[in-house]
């Protein structure tokens, strides 16, 4: 009986161990569409197509650095568009790293403008060598 324990709890310490290592431990990638029409972001080699209203979120991304170029639809009426903010750029991912990019939009005059602001959950003021954004 006690060589079963002793196995079960070497393997659970094993399990854990190695789930410790792992370069997708919490990392996340939420995309919120608060733009009046549907936004498609070209991340990792996949189009992510969000409605307006909606959140997805992509949960385990591999550590690395990832490039992401937003597209979007443009609304009737519009006949010129501008972009503000992180409709694109680089994401640097390691364990724990989690960003943010909410889009907005305003139809002024028949120029559309969408707007992405970025945020992630480093701590900039303690030299966390956490997720970082690159570049703009």
């Amino acid at each position: 009986m006690k060589k079963i324990i002793t196995t079960i709890i070497f393997l659970l310490v094993i399990a854990l161990l190695s789930a410790a290592c792992s370069d997708t431990v919490g990392t996340k990638l939420i995309l919120k569409n608060s733009a009046s029409n549907k936004i498609s972001v070209n991340f990792r080699a996949t189009l992510i197509t969000v409605t307006s209203g909606e959140t997805v979120i992509l949960n385990d991304i591999p550590k690395g650095t990832y490039s992401y170029e937003t597209t979007f639809e443009l609304p009737s009426g519009a006949t010129s568009w501008l972009t503000e903010g992180a409709i694109s750029g680089q994401l640097d991912f390691t364990a724990g790293t989690e960003f943010l990019i909410v889009y907005s939009s305003t139809l002024i005059d028949s120029i559309y403008t969408i707007s992405a602001s970025l945020s992630s959950n480093t701590d900039l003021s303690s030299g966390d060598t956490g997720g970082s954004i690159i570049g703009p």
